[in-house]
């Protein structure tokens, strides 16, 4: 079986960790009666090109270097798809991979798999196009201005086989229409990578280094609806520097919020608050170190929300919505929106300590890759025996 999983986004990155390391486990102890290895092949778009966003996540995870870059770079949201769509079509012509497997919602992930549902092989191929595969199913914040939703809906509707992290996904993709026998609850790729490299990251000299104790908060923001706008940014940035009169903040500074701070001139607001440490973005051991250490996360990210549920550590999400409502229910996350008076609130009750109880959420235990290898091996070959 020749399999070709996307690399586009940090966040893929870190999922695709989990599926390199389930298929190097299957290929040394594959059941008898499967006599071939998978072969692996693993496609880099280019989607982030930045060095600390991109490359430093293969060299610490120890995910197999991209047998293959688009080399797409940024762009519009069209021209970006069309760039990799474009280049992509060449790559499974020339591959014809047997299964195509994209992980999460970025541009990346819907460009590729709707490349794979048009393609067509060779008559003489044993497939008619590659099995599509979507790690991360069904998640769904039901906000159609969140370009990520529309990604999510149109790779789901595309995709053969539908690996989702929690029961919310399945009813999700009911309402849908999807067929039931598509869809298959294995748990979280993403908190896989993270148990396996959490001891790896408690060495991590960075809050040494940045001269931070306990405690501490964590800032990220990058989603557009709320780093595009200047009023909304400056209004989140003057409730941080406020925050930071109670509480240390570090702030590792996503690309384009860096630009939009200097753009719009709030970054001397920051730089002058003596209680917060900016720096730019930081490597997956030396945040995860962070993470596991910090008092609260405040954040517009969607897999943050599930590493602190896993962890333990509260979450105020800046969002109005979220696409992973089991962090909410049952994890540790508090769904605020951009309510300035609200975020300040919520973090004096964390501080006071009356925040949530919380508990990690089912099959979130390590073991989701694996499960997602075995299904896809078996699948496989049923659809070779038709």
């Amino acid at each position: 079986m020749k399999l070709i999983s996307i690399a586009g986004a940090r966040p893929n990155f870190i999922k695709l960790a989990s599926i390199a390391d389930a298929i190097e486990r299957y290929n040394n102890n594959k059941p008898a009666y499967y006599t071939n290895n998978i072969e692996h092949i693993i496609v880099h778009t280019g989607q982030h090109y930045d060095h600390k966003m991109s490359k430093s996540f293969f060299d610490e995870l120890g995910i197999p270097k991209p047998a293959i870059n688009l080399e797409v770079g940024s762009g519009t949201h069209a021209q970006q798809s069309a760039e990799i769509m474009k280049r992509f079509e060449k790559v499974l012509l020339n591959e014809m991979p047997d299964v195509l497997l994209v992980v999460g919602d970025v541009n990346s992930t819907i460009a590729c798999a709707l490349v794979a549902a048009k393609i067509q092989y060779p008559a003489d191929h044993a497939l008619k196009r590659p099995i599509i595969v979507h790690v991360e199913a069904g998640l769904r914040s039901f906000d159609r201005e969140m370009p990520e939703e529309i990604n999510r809906i149109l790779t789901d509707s595309l995709s053969d086989l539908l690996f989702v992290t929690e029961e919310s996904a399945i009813g999700n993709l009911q309402k849908e229409g999807c067929k039931s026998e598509k869809v298959h609850f294995v748990g979280n790729v993403m908190i896989d990578t993270l148990k396996r490299h959490l001891q790896k990251a408690k060495k991590s000299r960075i809050a040494d280094e940045l001269h931070v104790n306990a405690p501490f908060g964590l800032i990220t923001l990058h989603r557009p609806s709320n780093v595009d706008h200047l009023y909304l940014l400056k209004s989140l940035v003057e409730c941080f520097v406020e925050i930071s009169n109670s509480l240390k903040l570090v702030f590792p500074i996503h690309p384009r919020t860096k630009h939009n701070l200097d753009k719009f001139g709030i970054m001397p607001l920051l730089e002058d608050a003596h209680n917060i440490t900016l720096l730019d973005p930081l490597g997956y051991l030396d945040f995860l170190s962070l993470i596991n250490q910090a008092t609260v996360l405040l954040t517009d990210s969607g897999g943050i929300q599930e590493e602190t549920t896993y962890l333990g550590v509260p979450c105020i999400t800046l969002r109005k919505n979220t696409e992973r409502p089991v962090t909410v229910i049952e994890g540790t996350n508090y769904l605020i929106g951009t309510d300035t008076s609200k975020i300040f609130e919520t973090v004096s009750l964390i501080l006071k300590g009356k925040g949530k109880d919380a508990r990690i959420p089912k099959y979130w235990d390590g073991n989701a890759g694996d499960r997602i290898i075995k299904i896809l091996v078996e699948t496989f070959y049923q659809e070779l025996s038709q």
